[in-house]
């Protein structure tokens, strides 16, 4: 599903040049639940926007979904990301302004899905993640596992083929980090292929290979336990 080769990402100023990714070679099956740990700084996060196509690469190869996407334009890049890649991440990414319902809707109209087809997934995704009760309430209104809950509900309703998460647990206790990580770890034996960087080695354990970043280099990769699933 995913293959990088020499995947390279530069950031430049005009008093300073940062190697934030340093000739990375990764490969990601379909099916697979990878983690990827390091300290700060070392290139996970940017590691993920370039997978999630949210960014592109100095240099190197990148391939998705069977595609050769390193040199995609922005505009062909979002038509790509669009309904294959879901992304949950540590702040929630909620909109204020939107009520549950309205927020795990979104991705479905940028789909362009019909009204009913969105009415059912949305049911659906509510049903899934205990989340019916709270359709109506707004993001303010919702305990920090209840936000992230819908950031995952979000994520999935548009069936990606890939979930891309950003330190998912981040903002939460330890009860519901147990949480959302089960709900990926499900969503996970389902078939969706998931990359979650993290920061706890306890989480990571939830994954079937854990990746070690250091100073933008892959320094280790070691099976996870999969204890908790």
């Amino acid at each position: 599903m995913i293959t990088t080769q020499n995947l390279t990402k530069i950031f430049r100023t005009d008093e300073v040049e940062t190697t934030a990714l340093n000739e990375i070679d990764l490969t990601v099956q379909a099916g697979e639940f990878v983690a990827v740990m390091g300290p700060s700084g070392c290139g996970k996060s940017t590691l993920l926007n370039i997978l999630g196509l949210l960014d592109s690469p100095t240099a190197g190869r990148l391939e998705l979904f069977d595609r050769e996407v390193s040199g995609y334009s922005e505009r062909k890049r979002s038509e790509l990301r669009k309904g294959n890649v879901g992304f949950v991440f540590q702040s929630f990414n909620l909109i204020d302004e939107l009520t549950v319902y309205e927020n795990v809707e979104l991705p479905l109209l940028y789909q362009r899905v019909s009204g009913a087809e969105r009415k059912r997934r949305i049911h659906e995704m509510l049903e899934r993640f205990n989340l019916m009760p709270r359709q109506k309430h707004f993001p303010q209104q919702l305990s920090g596992g209840q936000q992230q809950r819908v950031a995952v509900a979000r994520a999935v309703v548009g069936n990606p083929k890939l979930i891309l998460a950003d330190e998912p647990t981040g903002n939460l206790d330890s009860a519901h980090g147990e949480e959302v990580m089960s709900l990926l770890a499900r969503l996970n034996e389902d078939g969706t292929t998931i990359i979650m960087v993290t920061h706890s080695s306890s989480y990571a354990a939830y994954a079937r290979r854990v990746i070690h970043l250091f100073d933008g280099v892959v320094v280790t990769e070691a099976a996870g336990s999969v204890g908790h699933a």
